[in-house]
Order: structure tokens, then C-alpha cells, then sequence
């Protein structure tokens, strides 16, 4: 089993540039797919980004602002925010899934408990 525990959200004021980590256990870590999503209240829980492999790939929204990187030595998983806007405001959550997981939160089988971020204008 895979347990996800996300920090770095917080309070960050607009053009901030925050990094979320996802901490991770499991002897199988680099096998996943990882993937970000965040979730603003009354909206829709969508895609962020993930990694797939040695690939990398990004929601148009916060493409070219937001950039994921993972350590496998350290176990852990990293969504550097630059540029922040309100807009951005959103539980952030990491996740892992195998083979075909890549934008559909159904193809994720574990996830962290999420991570308020909140951008002030």
C-alpha cells in the first residue's frame, strides 16, 4: 500500500511562487504515475499535472507556471507553483496509479489527504 501525505500549502499572496511536496511510501514508488489535482470549492476536481514515467504533463491552465518533479531517493513528489493567481485557490491533492493513469482521477488508486493553498490578490 501507498500512503501520500501532502505539505506546503498555506496563505501566499498572488505572483507567489509556493512548493507543494507529496511524501510517499511504498517499495514500488517509482513504478507510478504521479499525479496533481486540486479541487476549489463548488468546482470540479481537475487535473494539475503528472508524471508518467520520465514524462511530464500539464493542465493548459497552469502550463508554463507549474512544474512537477520527483525525487524517488527521497520518496517524494513536487509541484513548484510560480505565478500564482486567485484563480489557483484549491485543495491540492497528489496521487499514484499505474499504467494508464494519467488525467481521469479514476485511473489513481492512492491519494494524500489534499493541501489547502489559498492566493490573496
Amino acid at each position: 500500500q501507498v500512503q501520500l501525505v501532502e505539505s506546503g500549502g498555506g496563505l501566499v499572496q498572488a505572483g507567489g511562487s509556493p512548493r507543494l511536496s507529496c511524501a510517499a511510501s511504498g517499495r514500488t514508488f517509482s513504478s507510478y504515475t504521479m499525479g496533481w489535482f486540486r479541487q476549489a470549492p463548488g468546482k470540479e476536481r481537475e487535473f494539475v499535472g503528472c508524471r508518467k514515467g520520465i514524462s511530464t504533463y500539464y493542465a493548459d491552465s497552469v502550463k508554463g507556471r507549474f512544474t512537477i518533479s520527483r525525487d524517488n531517493a527521497k520518496n517524494t513528489v513536487y509541484l513548484q507553483m510560480n505565478s500564482l493567481k486567485p484563480e489557483d485557490t484549491a485543495v491540492y491533492y497528489c496521487a499514484a496509479g499505474l499504467g494508464p493513469a494519467y488525467t481521469d482521477y479514476r485511473g489513481y488508486v492512492y491519494w494524500g489527504q489534499g493541501t489547502q493553498v489559498t492566493v490573496s490578490s
